[in-house]
């Protein structure tokens, strides 16, 4: 009877979200449906040159910043970072390729398919993945490689995002592990491939197919995720399987995961060995205007802290103590310390750290700011991890606009 009742609520969710996308039937996986606002908007301006985006409502979603929405790419409005570490799914970014995405998903019918390099291929139900092992859950952060893109100067081409290409979720899943060792992988095995349902509209573009290698997919840690924050994943971040690989930036957590397929070689597809990659070097950066002699596909997150409790331009009182806000995280080893400055870097003080919800996830910071006099202030915020990573006073810069994590600064009047 309950699963009845669950199966009935899901159908008339989806019912729902079909009306509300302007698609019905066969034609939703056929074509490339068109995403359609639920409510007219207004425009928010991001602070760079042609920063100027709307704000709507797209299906399951709150008013997000509009960078596309054939394929929707949906930037979390940065206010809701100051809301708490947990990102709420309706304001959780997205970020497509290809704008034939599914629209329409049975969880009945829904199969995740294994092959390649193993001893037993697989076709699994959802409730099948469900019972692979006891369900784990972990916090956190989800990126957009290209998050904070168009801050880049010089500018670089790509989707010009600012700081909101991120967020912070308790997933819920089982690890790959255990439905790799189900399969039974082959010896000879060097890589694993994951593809979802999104697929090129016209069918020439290249399939967005992602790769690990076996000894990441191995690790405990990748998960095959079905929730974020208690609650079925929202279809447009990936329902009903997508995969999650904590530390790592967002294009390996592919959405709508179906296939997956063990190799034995070093897979070449064009998102792995076009796209995503970063200079192979330790800063992952050039000289701006220059192009990389080598390049490596984009891997772990650097490490970042913003300011959330103020922005640009805000007003604090002058002589009275504000508290100063905001979150800081790294590719999973871990923040230590946080340092906080009211003069434009000429001098810091330590920021006292709030909750650890692991690793992976934001870390919130806190510190005093009262200002002495009157005028203009510079406040910036850095990070330090585990492994001795700090974040630069200055920014780097590669053509493909990634991995920025410059020390921010945000400029308040106190009166």
């Amino acid at each position: 009877m309950e699963h009845d009742q669950a199966a009935e609520a899901h159908d008339a969710t989806r019912r729902r979200l079909l009306k509300a996308l302007g698609v019905a039937g066969a034609s939703a996986l056929a074509g490339a449906p068109a995403f359609s606002a639920l409510a007219a908007g207004t425009q928010v301006t991001l602070p760079f040159d042609n920063g100027e985006r709307d704000l709507l409502s797209f299906p399951q979603k709150r008013p997000m910043i509009v960078l596309t929405s054939r394929p929707p790419q949906l930037e979390t409005p940065f206010s809701v970072f100051n809301q708490g570490l947990i990102t709420p799914n309706d304001a959780f970014f997205v970020r497509y390729h290809w704008a034939a995405l599914p629209t329409s998903i049975d969880p009945q019918a829904y199969r995740l398919k294994v092959g390649g390099k193993v001893g037993t291929p697989l076709e699994l139900s959802l409730d099948e993945i469900k019972k692979l092992a006891d369900p784990l859950e972990v916090v956190a952060v989800n990126q957009c490689s290209g998050n904070s893109r168009g801050h880049f100067q010089p500018r670089v081409n790509g989707g010009q995002l600012s700081n909101g290409a991120m967020g912070n979720a308790r997933w819920t899943g089982v690890p790959l592990k255990a439905l790799l060792d189900k399969a039974g992988v082959q010896a000879a095995a060097r890589q694993v491939t994951f593809n979802g349902m999104d697929k090129p509209p016209l069918g020439n573009g290249p399939d967005f197919v992602k790769a690990l290698d076996l000894d990441h997919a191995l690790d405990g840690e990748v998960m095959l995720a079905w929730a974020m924050n208690g609650e079925d994943l929202p279809l447009l971040n990936g329902y009903p399987l997508r995969l999650v690989v904590p530390g790592y930036y967002g294009t390996y957590w592919v959405k709508h995961l179906d296939n997956i397929e063990v190799i034995d070689g070093e897979f070449d597809g064009f998102w792995m060995s076009k796209a995503y990659r970063i200079p192979d070097n330790a800063c992952g950066c050039v000289p701006p205007g220059t192009a990389p002699e080598k390049t490596v596909p984009i891997n772990r997150f650097s490490i970042r802290s913003f300011i959330t409790s103020l922005q640009d331009g805000a007003q604090v009182p002058v002589g009275r103590a504000t508290q100063v806000r905001g979150i800081a995280f790294d590719g999973g080893y871990g923040i230590t310390e946080v340092e906080f400055s009211a003069d434009d870097g000429a001098s810091w003080q330590k920021a006292q750290l709030g909750k650890d919800l692991g690793r992976y996830s934001f870390r919130e910071w806190t510190a005093s700011f009262t200002p002495p006099r009157q005028g203009d202030y510079a406040l910036k915020v850095r990070a330090l991890n585990r492994i001795g990573q700090q974040q630069p006073l200055q920014a780097q810069w590669n053509p493909a606009g990634y991995l920025r994590n410059v020390v921010e600064t945000t400029r308040v009047v106190a009166a």
